[in-house]
């Protein structure tokens, strides 16, 4: 699936790849902690930490 992200969605030479594909990444992580999380969070209860 990367490799076909990499060369069939990405455009232009290698080096502009290899930048979009981490600004890509950088979105996903940044949509990730800024949304998702603190959702799943107030939904979910995940921020309980007990053993046993």
């Amino acid at each position: 699936m990367y490799s076909w992200i990499f060369r069939r969605v990405l455009v232009g030479p290698a080096w502009l790849r290899v930048i979009e594909a981490l600004f890509l990444i950088y979105v996903t992580v940044l949509v990730l902690f800024m949304w998702v999380y603190p959702w799943a969070n107030e939904y979910f209860k995940l921020t309980g930490n007990t053993v046993g």
